[in-house]
């Protein structure tokens, strides 16, 4: 299936934990740059997210980000460390002691102090496994519009194809017109100059001047490029690098027809195929 580079995709997961979001986007890009901003918490798993992502994306700049929201009821319960308030009691009484009863100590200002409060920890397997879970339904979803994407990209280039083989035909049949009255209007010319022409020398200056502008060659050449281009959006791969140098052998092969001609409408024609190869080429960028 061809695929675009460019997507988006976005999944929410809700459970007795709380709420996981996962968004994914990606641009063009030449390679594949993939970055994943998580939590602290969650860094372990970055390796097994990266490995599963790059199994199924080739290319793209590609940003995956995690949000998580903790429920109350499943975040760790804060106690006060009971050694550590009889120390700092104690530490109060002396200094009450040594300098005299200051004032009433701020329960708030106590329960700041360093090792005074404690909070159990998170079970953060549940969490990994949601986050797991939910980057696989988000890489999934991802594909999907990109391969949606990827179906409109196809359709757009076939019909490019179908464009230039018309245009080739056109190419074919026009050259053999102007290849069949070249001879006639050049004895047209030599008659209007009064020059008597060598029958024998004339037909042999007229093939070779008929050699040098010939485009059978690039046309079959284009004909023959086409059908990989139509067999690689057939691949069940990625093949945007393929079909770019597919567009860069189309494009030389318009240029050197246009190059060749010296008939206007072999030159219309042939100006005609380069900016459909342009046109396959600007949209060529966008798949993986």
């Amino acid at each position: 299936m061809i695929r675009s580079m460019t997507g988006y995709a976005r999944v929410e997961t809700q459970g007795d934990y709380g709420r996981l979001s996962w968004e994914l986007r990606a641009v063009n890009h030449r390679y594949l740059d993939l970055s994943i901003r998580l939590p602290e918490d969650f860094r372990g798993i970055e390796g097994e997210l990266r490995q599963h992502a790059t199994a199924r994306i080739s290319r793209g700049k590609v940003e995956a980000a995690l949000r998580v929201t903790v429920d109350a009821g499943a975040q760790g319960a804060i106690e006060a460390d009971p050694q550590r308030v009889r120390e700092l009691s104690q530490a109060l009484a002396k200094v009450a002691h040594e300098w005299g009863t200051i004032g009433h100590a701020d329960p708030l200002r106590l329960l700041s102090f360093p090792g005074v409060l404690r909070e159990s920890a998170v079970d953060m397997a549940p969490l990994l496994r949601a986050a797991q879970a939910g980057f696989a339904e988000v890489v999934a979803e991802f594909n999907d519009s990109r391969g949606r994407e990827g179906e409109r990209l196809k359709l757009f280039l076939t019909e490019r194809c179908d464009q230039i083989e018309a245009l080739v035909a056109a190419v074919r049949t026009r050259y053999a017109a102007v290849r069949g009255h070249g001879m006639e209007r050049l004895r047209q010319r030599a008659g209007e100059l009064g020059v008597e022409l060598d029958p024998g020398r004339l037909e042999q200056e007229m093939v070779i001047a008929l050699q040098r502008l010939d485009v059978e060659e690039e046309m079959s050449r284009l004909l023959s490029h086409l059908v990989e281009v139509r067999a690689a959006l057939d691949r069940d791969e990625a093949v945007g690098r393929r079909l770019d140098f597919l567009m860069q052998e189309l494009n030389r092969e318009a240029n050197t027809t246009s190059s060749k001609s010296q008939d206007a409408e072999l030159t219309r024609l042939a100006v005609d195929m380069k900016v459909t190869v342009e046109q396959m080429r600007e949209q060529v960028q966008n798949i993986e």
